[in-house]
């Protein structure tokens, strides 16, 4: 049977490799060990050249290597996580969604950013929001939970926690700087380059239309990676 890997698997193999190499450098003094999980992470660094090769802006092998091993630390601060993200599905009286168009790529998505150190996660959320729309918000509740590289919608490893928003106050005006443009907009009217709709738009019109949902997150893959060691 023949079997190809896509753009997305690659990546999400390759920051996995670099992870586990990243953590383990971190936690042993044994240079024997610390050379093979370099040779790893060089591994990984040809993998993710091949996933973004053609891309805008990819970078060869040499220069992902020399990323991840910036980020190298002892011990615990140098285990291997992903970024943490926040998401607002901000909703106004009609039942419409916040959506904005993003500077750096062009492509719609609801309003989002890194998790600050200093702030709690839903105050992240309506900084970001006034920050980029002009829109002040309160936050609901926690409505999902997504892994970036699992989606396919980013290059490095992250979680996005997205929350449910209302809007209060303020006036619409995309920020000049990180977005293109910004709207309102019902179920059937988003733009046909909004990035994942697919995964999360049926489940955020769904609780702005006052449905009782649980918290959304990505479906378990088994097994995780092909070819798993059988018992994992």
């Amino acid at each position: 049977m023949s079997m190809s890997a896509s753009e997305k698997d690659l990546r999400r193999w390759a920051e996995a490799l670099a992870g586990v190499a990243r953590t383990g450098i971190a936690f042993t003094d044994n240079q024997f060990e610390r050379e093979r999980y370099e040779e790893i992470m060089l591994i990984a660094g040809d993998i993710k050249a091949v996933a973004d090769e053609g891309r805008d802006g990819g970078l060869d092998a040499s220069s992902h290597v020399v990323e991840w091993m910036t980020e190298l630390k002892p011990g615990v601060a140098g285990y291997a996580t992903p970024k943490v993200a926040v998401g607002a599905a901000v909703m106004n009286d009609q039942g419409k969604l916040l959506l904005i168009q993003r500077a750096d790529s062009g492509v719609w998505l609801y309003p989002t950013g890194w998790s600050d150190i200093g702030y709690s996660a839903p105050e992240v959320v309506v900084k970001e929001v006034r920050e980029e729309t002009g829109i002040e918000v309160e936050v609901v509740r926690l409505i999902g939970v997504l892994d970036g590289l699992q989606l396919g919608v980013s290059r490095i490893p992250l979680y996005s926690l997205v929350f449910l928003c209302r809007a209060v106050g303020g006036e619409l005006k995309p920020h000049e700087l990180e977005c293109l443009d910004a709207g309102w907009f019902a179920r059937d009217e988003l733009p046909s380059d909004t990035l994942g709709s697919e995964r999360w738009a049926p489940e955020i019109f769904a609780v702005i239309d006052g449905e009782q949902r649980d918290v959304f997150y990505d479906d378990l893959r088994r097994p995780v990676w092909r070819g798993a060691i059988d018992g994992d």
